[in-house]
């Protein structure tokens, strides 16, 4: 599995990190996985919610708004995309 997450503020890219894990994505261990992720990116872990795991699922992809975070942000949203080659 290989997830590539970016962070992003006025339409433009302030930080990126390219995760990867000899895992196979499941829904159950997706929260794990980006707990990782934003530890490595120094940022707060949003709260996953159903229609974050189905975007992802469904779409590759999902979108983490500042309402999303229990903590405040400095970003506009975090993005999550399946970078899987498949």
């Amino acid at each position: 599995m290989r997830i590539w997450a970016k962070t992003i503020k006025n339409n433009k890219i302030v930080s990126s990190y390219v995760y990867e894990s000899i895992d196979i994505f499941h829904r159950e261990t997706f929260y794990l996985h980006l707990q990782e992720i934003c530890h490595k990116m120094d940022i707060p872990t949003p709260v996953v919610l159903k229609y974050h795991l189905d975007n992802f699922t469904d779409f590759n992809n999902c979108r983490f708004l500042p309402s999303d975070f229990v903590e405040s942000v400095s970003f506009d949203r975090l993005e999550v995309e399946d970078a899987s080659l498949k």
